[in-house]
């Protein structure tokens, strides 16, 4: 009789079978050194200005956000020689309203595309984030003054929950699931972005509901770290990859960098096997 496994073995197992999809595909150039490069996030930025660019990097990672701000304008970066290379207490002084700031978005940065101005339309909306996160990083004097404040809430695994909704409240647009991926893009690895990939295959296999909130998916990649001994950023990584098959640094593999998805085959293969 086949012993069923338990919540920590599937999640283990899980795990496993995610990494050996992804190593899968060493025809298309995924070799384990390269997909270990993925699994560890990048050097934190040292100054103020670096996590209010980060902030607003984050705020487009979301469904189209990306392709119409970034992808219209050669990307976040461009956006320094009019934000005052990102120096957020310069950024307040220079606007008051969304509204400028987009204005200025057009009038210096000629993004590609046809710019809605209606309050729920994505540039509306990120020029609010623009303004909102300046307002809140203007309450740092330094880097570390803003490292301190996160790891104030990091090292206590009962108020880490409630730093994404902070953040979600402070910045206009943001969202628990935005917000989880600013903080783990950081370095601050014990959190996991809930985002469509991670939830189609956490509902997928089982360890949600389909109704989950953010809150409840980035719970359970949690758990599932800690259950196969890594990290929620290594994990949060390794499921994202097989969902989304874009291996965004290495351009020289696939398609510029893109396997294709390999979350339908995943979900189908791998289920059977945690039951």
């Amino acid at each position: 009789m086949q012993h069923s496994l338990n919540e920590a073995e599937r999640d283990k197992a899980a795990y496993a079978l995610a990494k050996h999809c992804l190593l899968q595909q060493a025809g298309a150039g995924v070799t384990p050194q390269l997909l270990e490069k993925y699994l560890h996030p990048k050097p934190r930025p040292n100054s103020v200005a670096g996590i209010y660019q980060r902030i607003l990097e984050s705020a487009q990672n979301a469904n189209m956000k990306a392709a119409v701000v970034g992808g219209a304008i050669g990307g976040v970066a461009k956006l320094g020689s009019i934000l005052c290379d990102f120096e957020p207490k310069a950024v307040l002084k220079k606007y008051s309203s969304w509204e400028s700031i987009l204005d200025d978005v057009e009038k210096s940065l000629n993004p590609i595309g046809k710019i809605r101005r209606t309050p729920r339309s994505i540039w509306p909306q990120y020029c609010q984030a623009i303004l909102s996160g300046a307002r809140f990083m203007s309450l740092f004097a330094t880097a570390d003054d803003f490292y301190n404040w996160v790891s104030f809430f990091d090292n206590d695994i009962r108020a880490r929950p409630a730093l994404p909704m902070l953040l979600d409240n402070e910045i206009k647009g943001f969202g628990f699931a935005l917000a989880s991926d600013f903080l783990k893009e950081l370095g601050f690895i014990n959190f996991a972005k809930p985002d469509v990939h991670l939830r189609d295959i956490f509902v997928g296999l089982n360890p949600c509901s389909a109704n989950a909130s953010d809150y409840e998916v980035s719970k359970a990649v949690v758990r599932l770290a800690n259950n196969a001994n890594v990290d929620p950023y290594n994990a949060d990584k390794m499921f994202w990859l097989i969902g989304s098959g874009f291996f965004y640094d290495d351009k020289q593999i696939g398609d510029k960098g893109k396997v294709g998805s390999q979350k339908a085959k995943f979900i189908a293969e791998a289920k059977p096997k945690l039951s």
